[in-house]
């Protein structure tokens, strides 16, 4: 029986289409491999590739004490699901009504029967419906289905949860090389308390608005976007200990801007190295001595891009 979709059925026109499907927080490497093979499949077959993922992690309703942070927003996502090639994405809300779900249901009536899907492309742990009924042999006994083996790194396999690992180790270098991209920082330019324009270096302060896997404490070397253009970062992550900060924070100082307001807009900063920790200074002038070496680093390792 159909849950949710007897509400609003998805009505695609294309006769057959190539789908993966799963989770894909971040779109790491192992999960662009399963991307990149459907959209090969389906350009081979003239068809669509089309992408089923979700509006939240399945442990939000499953397991929600145990429910990771996300990698990167949905936004984020879709717009990777687009530059690899894939026609459609499609955004299925998790809630308990398809958690319940049966994998027969789940492909006859969604898969095939809305997305008119042929044949299937799967990651080596991917199962849908209740209880994981629906592994990838399962699939494959009523269905094509390709299951993609796991993506490997010196041996290792590639996972969103060692990447989240890295990035709150502030190892962004492993992290955005597991990725294929960098990892991505964004949200709304918001008021702050201004102090980085008295020591000479004005910040934006970001807050972000979901709840994304955090930082170690530190100074980063980014690319900034903004709507005036882009532009190197100097990020800094943590609670300011040097002007008694009360509370963790995202700022950046973006080189070279001409200094239009940014209040109210999106800033996204693609966090490219780990330069320190974040460190107490004994004074200002000390703070300030530092903050022009990191810029300077910043300055010489981003160059002109």
């Amino acid at each position: 029986m159909l849950t949710h979709f007897d509400r609003a059925r998805l009505a695609f026109e294309w006769p057959s289409s190539v789908v993966c499907i799963g989770t894909f927080d971040g779109i790491h490497l192992g999960h662009q491999e399963v991307i990149r093979t459907a959209v090969e499949l389906a350009r081979s077959a003239e068809i669509p590739a089309v992408a089923v993922t979700f509006d939240r992690h399945p442990s939000e309703v499953l397991a929600p004490d145990f429910r990771p942070a996300y990698i990167a927003s949905l936004a984020s996502d879709l717009a990777e699901f687009s530059r690899l090639g894939v026609a459609a994405t499609v955004v299925l809300p998790f809630d308990l009504g398809l958690s319940r779900m049966s994998a027969s249901a789940f492909l006859e009536e969604i898969l095939v029967g809305q997305l008119a899907a042929s044949q299937l492309v799967v990651g080596h742990d991917f199962a849908l419906g209740h209880g994981r009924e629906g592994t990838a042999d399962w699939l494959a006994s009523r269905i094509p289905t390709t299951c993609l083996e796991p993506f490997e790194i010196d041996g290792e396999r590639v996972s969103s949860r060692r990447i989240r690992e890295f990035i709150r180790q502030g190892d962004v270098a492993t992290a955005n090389r597991w990725l294929g991209h960098p990892f991505e920082v964004a949200g709304v330019v918001s008021h702050g308390q201004k102090l980085g324009r008295t020591l000479g270096f004005p910040t934006v302060n970001i807050a972000r608005s979901f709840d994304q896997v955090m930082l170690a404490d530190g100074v980063y070397a980014a690319r900034a976007t903004t709507r005036y253009g882009e532009f190197n970062a100097a990020l800094a992550v943590g609670m300011r200990p040097a002007v008694g900060g009360q509370s963790r924070t995202i700022e950046a100082y973006l080189l070279d801007y001409p200094g239009e307001s940014l209040y109210g807009s999106v800033v996204r900063l693609d966090v490219k190295e780990f330069l320190r920790p974040e460190q107490n200074f004994a004074s200002l002038d000390d703070l300030i001595t530092q903050m022009t070496l990191d810029v300077d680093r910043v300055r010489q390792m981003m160059g002109s891009q």
